[in-house]
């Protein structure tokens, strides 16, 4: 307890330094374990001379470590209140209320308390989850909303899975020494960078184009050419040494207007000017050149293309993504999925998941973990359910994002993602790797340029005049 207070209480010091001597601080205490942390941070604030205060959101405390550390800050000359008797006038307020053993809604006071904490004013510190937020479900009745969140020792998914994530502000974690065989399923695998460069391998001095993998993309239609170019350009941005684009052939405009890099193959289309059942032998004969293959993005679904990409999935011998409308065409036949010959990865946002599973979207977003586990592990997929704090899961491990920004909610971003995947699958990654891969780095991307530009200003081209400077970070 002492050592957790001690580390949230250094994490603090180090991202408000500046004038910390004339901030007040107001730690705001429950009478469980977690006040305990709290103690042990206003008594360290008192002892470097700031005015700082524990609130009592209750009783005092009972339990006999947190009792020591509040009965040895109040000695040093902390003040303490009950919640009632404080106006809450301060610059920082830290929220010891509840830890990771919070569940359900509050009852009186805490309730109130919240209201207080909330409508302080003040800067909201969070100590592990924002009090009232499930750590282990991300349900959220009623809570504390915080500027920042000192996660000790590890994520929980109360900082990645909402409606939780939405009230922890910036999320940062301490070390407290905690090994890691003593943490239980209530805590959330993050994609880290130091893993994503691991799998990107040196180049070897004397590589040629057939080095870096062949990949087809099966993208576009007259109304949504741009998604086949977005997923083309990402791709070529991220290493990939051969890429060949099957379109309708009222695209080829388009894409001879915006790439120069790629093969382009143009293929006959029906009158809805998507790609027509009539080019399945040319797409047949390209998947035999193919390392990976992006199918799905704006490639529109009708009868024609549900047919295109059943049979894709069913004869394909190398890895596909399947994004999009590829995801929507795949809902009239989802058991074809089991007959795949080669590794799969969807990539649904919540609603395309929600059709895949036939629930609806709140249902998907509320059981973000479970669903998509359940589903790749019946299916034997890699499932990259998109949206804030994306998952990553085979149906065994399951990994949660943190890099992006709601920046990147705008139209094209998937196509982007897509291609990317496509692109790390052809370089030879895992279907897992691979996803993990460019989940991570697009949504550093999306991070970067919303520095540089703004969440509203930035677009996707933006994000990929920057995606191949940016991998130079994953050079091997």
């Amino acid at each position: 307890m002492r050592r957790a207070g001690t580390a949230c209480f250094n994490k603090i010091l180090k991202y408000y330094a500046n004038g910390i001597q004339e901030k007040k601080v107001a730690v705001v205490c429950g009478n469980g374990k977690n006040a305990g942390d709290g103690f042990v941070i206003a008594n360290l604030f008192v002892k470097m001379g700031v005015d700082a205060s524990i609130v009592l959101a209750d009783k005092p405390p009972y339990l006999d470590e947190p009792k020591m550390y509040f009965d040895e800050a109040v000695a040093n000359g902390v003040k303490d209140y009950y919640f009632t008797e404080y106006d809450f006038d301060c610059d920082i307020l830290v929220d010891c209320i509840f830890g990771i053993g919070f569940h359900g809604a509050p009852r009186a006071p805490f309730d109130q308390v919240f209201d207080a904490v909330n409508h302080a004013g003040a800067e909201v510190i969070s100590i592990d989850t924002p009090s009232g937020t499930d750590a282990t479900t991300g349900e959220v009745a009623k809570a504390v909303k915080a500027d920042m969140t000192i996660a000790i020792s590890t994520l929980k998914f109360a900082h990645v899975l909402p409606p939780a994530n939405s009230y922890c502000g910036k999320v940062v974690t301490v070390n407290i020494g905690i090994p890691e065989n003593c943490y239980d399923a209530n805590y959330a695998q993050t994609i880290t960078k130091t893993d994503i460069k691991s799998y990107f391998v040196k180049r070897d001095k004397n590589s040629h184009k057939g080095s870096f993998g062949h990949q087809l993309n099966i993208c576009g239609s007259y109304l949504m050419p741009g998604a086949a170019v977005i997923c083309a350009k990402s791709a070529l941005k991220t290493g990939v040494g051969l890429l060949k684009c099957v379109f309708p052939k009222s695209v080829y405009p388009v894409m001879t207007s915006h790439l120069t890099q790629p093969i382009f193959k143009p293929v006959c289309e029906n009158e809805e000017k998507t790609i027509s059942i009539g080019s399945m032998n040319d797409i047949f004969e390209e998947l035999k050149w193919a390392d990976s293959v992006a199918v799905g993005c704006g490639i529109g679904n009708n009868d024609d293309t549900q047919v295109i990409v059943g049979q894709i999935l069913k004869s394909s011998e190398v890895p596909v993504v399947l994004d999009a409308d590829g995801i929507n065409a795949a809902v009239a036949f989802i058991d074809i999925i089991k007959d795949k010959k080669a590794p799969l990865i969807i990539t649904p946002h919540p609603a395309e998941m929600a059709r895949l599973i036939g629930e609806d979207s709140a249902y998907v977003q509320s059981h973000r973990i479970d669903v998509a586990k359940a589903f790749a592990e019946e299916n034997d997929v890699v499932v990259v359910l998109k949206g804030a704090n994306t998952v990553v899961t085979d149906g065994r491990e399951v990994f949660v994002n943190t890099t992006g920004n709601p920046g990147m909610a705008m139209g094209g971003t998937g196509d982007m993602l897509t291609g990317m995947i496509g692109s790390f699958l052809a370089q030879g990654m895992t279907a897992l790797n691979a996803a993990k891969s460019a989940v991570f780095i697009h949504g550093l991307c999306g991070d970067i340029t919303a520095q540089e530009l703004s969440q509203r200003g930035m677009t996707v081209d933006d994000m990929l005049s920057l995606l191949g400077a940016l991998m130079s970070e994953f050079e091997a």
